[in-house]
């Protein structure tokens, strides 16, 4: 096994998690940007970054760092480190398709002594029982002896120019205590908020998961509140004040639950126990209720608008926001399409507004197309979906312009306070 100093990076993947990354070590080791989306590569080769996590200046002080889409180029690197997605299906079971192709990928490329690393979000024991098999298979070599592994999960969070992957403590681990100590000291050369070496690629997988497991029940808890007041006639963000005038109480905020990490990675978690033999109570009761706040949503405000004598069908909707949170360009797993899939159902005819997307994203992701800019007094309801900084600026009265002289506005966001508003959650 080669020293870091004389090592040659790959990143596979360069998407939210693994273009920071590239760009980091970029600044200091030899280091290859792989995708295998060719217009990605091009887009990066010309100074930019459509997520918006890089800026221009942080592609272009990363001196050693190249790109490409061709999987040969990645034979000169001897340390490789896995970014790719790993979403779930339809069934709400993993797909470990993104990550299963990039190990044999690997496999064809990856030497004695070489290092691979995994960041992608999996359950415990997905790196040694479904990966490196895959890489023994097509290479031909012997894990651990012939070549070694390290999981060190990535805690990137898209649109936070606070928290940022230098000033985030990163989990390492490997798969001999050599190795553990080789990928340990190799990421603390860019993580300045320092290292927590894990004893085991299992607890590092583990410590993950639950990572983004406890914060989606806290939220499913703040939603089951939510709609318990709401029956009550309180306002949830009054109780939430007053509430968290305690030292140790959490601030959660109730709302839909999507993006990368908190709707998708309790699903590993659960699909490993359910494999085991044991059936998650609390884990899975936590996701029924976030996976089912769209619909509850487009109920409250069906009711709002009945009680406004609006005609539900054939009625049009301004749903403001698409991506899965505020100020951020990221669409994966937005929880804001299960709100225009229910409108839909009802008859009514929805406008999606969202400044920060790109209209081919997600045309091609979700067959949406959203609008440029809403019309005023063209809507009978407005549901302010994601507090993207754009609609704090147009002012209540600049988004109640946009409604009919009868109409109803749903705040999920709290974006304005709670008199300005029909409903919140």
């Amino acid at each position: 096994m080669k020293t870091i100093e004389e090592s040659t990076l790959a990143i596979i993947g360069l998407g939210y998690v693994g273009l920071p990354l590239a760009v980091e070590f970029g600044r200091i080791l030899p280091t290859i940007g792989f995708d295998i989306n060719k217009a990605r590569i091009e887009e990066l080769k010309s100074g930019n970054d459509h997520t918006l996590e890089t800026t221009p200046e942080e592609l272009q002080a990363a001196k050693h760092l190249s790109y490409t889409a061709q999987l040969d180029d990645l034979r000169d690197a001897n340390v490789f480190i896995v970014t790719v997605p790993t979403p779930i299906d339809e069934h709400k079971r993993p797909d470990l398709t993104p990550l299963i192709k990039a190990s044999e990928s690997l496999g064809k490329v990856i030497k004695r002594g070489d290092v691979v690393i995994y960041e992608s979000t999996v359950y415990p024991g997905a790196t040694e029982e479904d990966c490196i098999p895959v890489i023994e298979r097509v290479s031909g070599l012997t894990f651990n002896v012939d070549f070694f592994a390290g999981y060190s999960p990535e805690r990137i969070n898209p649109g936070d120019k606070e928290h940022r992957l230098p000033t985030i403590k990163k989990v390492t681990s490997g798969s001999t205590p050599d190795v553990a100590d080789f990928v340990d000291a190799l990421y603390q050369r860019i993580i300045t908020a320092g290292t927590h070496k894990a004893t085991s690629i299992k607890v590092a997988e583990a410590a993950k998961v639950i990572e983004n497991t406890q914060r989606d029940l806290n939220i499913a808890l703040i939603n089951e509140l939510a709609v318990i007041f709401n029956r009550m006639g309180i306002d949830t963000e009054s109780v939430l004040l007053a509430a968290g005038t305690k030292w140790n109480f959490l601030p959660f905020r109730p709302g839909l639950v999507g993006g990368h990490c908190i709707g998708v990675d309790p699903y590993y978690l659960t699909h490993k126990a359910q494999s085991l033999g044991y059936h998650p109570e609390v884990i899975l009761a936590g996701r029924r209720i976030n996976d089912g706040m769209g619909a509850y949503v487009v109920s409250q405000l069906i009711k709002a608008m009945l009680k406004q004598r609006i005609q539900v069908e054939g009625a049009k909707v301004l749903v403001m926001g698409l991506t899965f949170k505020e100020n951020c360009p990221d669409l994966r797993n937005t929880r804001v399409v299960d709100m225009l899939k229910e409108l839909c159902e009802f008859g009514i005819t929805a406008d999606v507004y969202d400044p920060w997307v790109s209209v081919e994203e997600a045309q091609h992701e979700y067959n949406i197309t959203p609008i440029s800019k809403p019309q005023q007094s063209t809507y009978d309801a407005i549901i302010l979906a994601v507090g993207h900084q754009q609609f704090k600026e147009m002012g209540i009265d600049g988004i109640r312009g946009l409604g009919k002289n009868v109409h109803v506005l749903y705040d999920l966001k709290y974006v304005f306070p709670a008199d300005a508003s029909d409903l919140r959650l």
